[in-house]
């Protein structure tokens, strides 16, 4: 046995099926057969299981179906690996289809260049709907944070760290680190500081990536990159010397739209109220000039990476979801964490430990 795909499921039966389906359509079938690949299913406590569907794959793929109580996606990943025979264990999430070629660029990587952790990137499927293109765009996009998470190329404005959506590391290199932290939000960028502070290799394969579905809609997406702010400042304290400038910039955009919509406000106000309306139609123009423009600039940039308008103009609001989410879950974060003083579990129980 040589790969090992461990997949944490939590109500989520419809696009488990897509993920396995897209394994049993690899372009190179020697790779998953039996003895080089095993498909270990964790269901984390579902209300709405999978079995079902993992029993229709059964006989195209080495699959393995455990339940457990509902405990957090960094458990269930633990929980999948303990059971798990392969040398590599790949980590994916439930929400993302594998393209044909994925698991040969694994192999040819690693064939090549041999490491002990690594990671692919993701992309938008012509299929999926409009808003999930465009929250893909706000993810991945130089305007936004998307150079924070590593990019597609190495060298990108922060180092890359492989995340828990498609993330690959020697067996026995798991074992050693203990696995995935007891955390309900950041874990896997937390593992992956404790993979490169262990001085284990690290690097991304940019052949394998994925089609990543991301949340439905923008209030689901909303809370996902609140969460991701707060786990930032969380991952500071864990990790003291891992926060960089780059991480600071959806807060000082958060910030920035603040004010602007203030000035905004006050503008309105006072082009209807005050006597003499120039110095507030000044202030109303000077205040909408930077929201106009970084909308401008993400609506044509998204228009041109995918062909639609629609998805351009959805991008507009994705991307500033994606950055005043972020931004203000890392601000509560750091209010909380940093001049309260409270615990990472007391502070945030409410977002984290249902």
């Amino acid at each position: 046995m040589k790969y090992s795909i461990v997949i944490p499921v939590y109500n989520r039966p419809e696009e488990l099926d897509e993920l396995l389906e897209s394994l049993c359509k690899q372009s190179e079938r020697a790779v998953v057969v039996r003895d080089a690949v095993e498909v270990i299913i964790v269901e984390d406590g579902s209300s709405v299981t999978c079995e079902d569907i993992c029993s229709r794959y059964a006989d195209s793929l080495d699959i393995h179906y455990y339940v457990k109580e509902n405990g957090g996606p960094g458990p269930a990943r633990n929980y999948g690996v303990e059971r798990a025979t392969g040398d590599y264990v790949l980590i994916l999430d439930s929400d993302v289809v594998l393209p044909a070629g994925y698991l040969s660029a694994i192999d040819a990587e690693l064939s090549s260049r041999p490491c002990d952790a690594f990671g692919g990137p993701d992309a938008a499927h012509p299929d999926f709907t409009p808003v999930q293109k465009a929250i893909n765009y706000a993810m991945t996009s130089f305007f936004t944070t998307g150079g924070i998470r590593g990019g597609k190329k190495e060298g990108a404005m922060d180092r890359f760290f492989p995340r828990s959506f498609n993330m690959g590391i020697r067996r026995s290199v798991y074992d050693t680190l203990g696995g995935f932290a007891q955390m309900r939000f950041g874990e896997d960028v937390d593992f992956s500081y404790r993979i490169v502070e262990s001085a284990h290799s690290s690097r991304l394969f940019p052949a394998a990536w994925v089609w990543h579905k991301r949340r439905a809609n923008f209030r689901q997406f909303f809370k996902q990159v609140h969460n991701s702010g707060i786990a930032r400042i969380n991952l500071m304290k864990r990790h003291p010397g891992t926060l960089k400038i780059v991480h600071l910039l959806p807060s000082v955009f958060t910030i920035g739209v603040a004010l602007c919509f203030l000035g905004v406000m006050l503008g309105v106000v006072g082009l209807v109220c005050a006597s003499s309306p120039m110095p507030w139609l000044v202030v109303l123009l000077v205040s909408l000039f930077p929201l106009v423009v970084f909308s401008l600039v993400i609506a044509a940039d998204s228009t041109a990476r995918n062909k639609s308008l629609h998805v351009g103009l959805l991008s507009v609001a994705a991307s500033f979801i994606q950055l005043t989410g972020y931004g203000s879950g890392f601000l509560r974060s750091w209010w909380q964490r940093c001049v309260l003083g409270r615990g990472e579990f007391e502070a945030f129980k409410k977002n984290f430990y249902k």
